[in-house]
């Protein structure tokens, strides 16, 4: 899979991030404070790998700042993509099936390196549901951005 991950600073689990991402056999495309001279300013680092999913660039981004809040605000606001800020593994793969999130947002400061592990398992093993009513929920989102 092809994914585009930004972080505003190398805090916490960043670098994890990148690691973990490779290990699993995924390329990555890098932004913010992940990439070398790259801009560190959330809005800017986290849209760009936002705006790599919904150009098609990337399957899916991974976006960090401190306390992951910026981060999905800044991914959100890129039409086609759905950002959430996720804690815990249950919310990632809640986040994937019923809200078919193509973007994962996560906290620098609250992500542990296992609770990172934990989230990333659930993130990739979960796919999104195929059930009339969550389908019809993401057709709404996509009306409601102009994007249908």
């Amino acid at each position: 899979m092809r994914l585009s991950l930004a972080s505003d600073s190398l805090d916490g689990i960043a670098s994890q991030i990148v690691t973990e991402a490779e290990r699993r056999g995924h390329s990555v495309t890098l932004y913010g404070a992940l990439a070398p001279g790259g801009r560190t300013d959330w809005a800017w680092c986290c849209a760009q790998a936002a705006r790599d999913v919904a150009a098609g660039r990337s399957d899916q981004a991974i976006v960090c700042c401190w306390t992951g809040t910026g981060a999905s605000i800044a991914a959100n606001k890129v039409p086609g993509v759905r950002a959430a800020l996720c804690v815990d593994a249950a919310t990632a793969a809640g986040a994937r099936t019923w809200n078919d999130a193509n973007a994962l947002a996560l906290s620098l400061r609250l992500t542990s390196r296992q609770l990172l592990t934990e989230i990333l398992d659930a993130w990739f093993s979960t796919g999104p549901s195929t059930a009339e009513d969550d389908r019809a929920n993401i057709g709404l989102l996509k009306e409601l951005e102009g994007a249908s």
